[in-house]
């Protein structure tokens, strides 16, 4: 068992930024691929982006690439999405997640475990 927590989230500007971070618990961080995810009210979630187990390959969503960009930190267990140029669509619960398989996949069914979600609100 894989325990995440989001943290970061919060109310922006449009235009404005806004860096998240994602814990994981437990030795095997280094092994998993790190995806983002977010889902708007009355919409399904939707992949942002994800990172490899060694944080050299990323892979984005057309709707966030060249504003949104992923990193981690396997010596402190944590995976971040920094957030640039913000729209008032980008306004939606983020949620980091484990794909233990250690490949980027934008597919949700590919992850394992999930994190409860921080909330981000991009004001017009």
């Amino acid at each position: 068992q894989v325990h995440l927590v989001e943290s970061g989230g919060g109310l922006v500007q449009a235009g404005g930024s806004l860096r998240l971070s994602c814990a994981a618990s437990g030795r095997t961080f280094s092994t998993y691929a790190m995806g983002w995810f977010r889902q708007a009210p009355g919409k399904d979630r939707e992949f942002v982006g994800a990172i490899n187990r060694r944080g050299d390959s990323t892979y984005y969503a057309g709707s966030v690439k060249g504003r949104f960009t992923i990193s981690r930190d396997n010596a402190k267990n944590t995976v971040y999405l920094q957030m640039n140029s913000l729209k008032p669509e980008d306004t939606a619960v983020y949620y980091c997640a484990v794909d233990r398989k250690g490949w980027v996949s934008s597919e949700k069914g590919e992850y394992d475990y999930w994190g409860q979600g921080t909330q981000v609100t991009v004001s017009s």
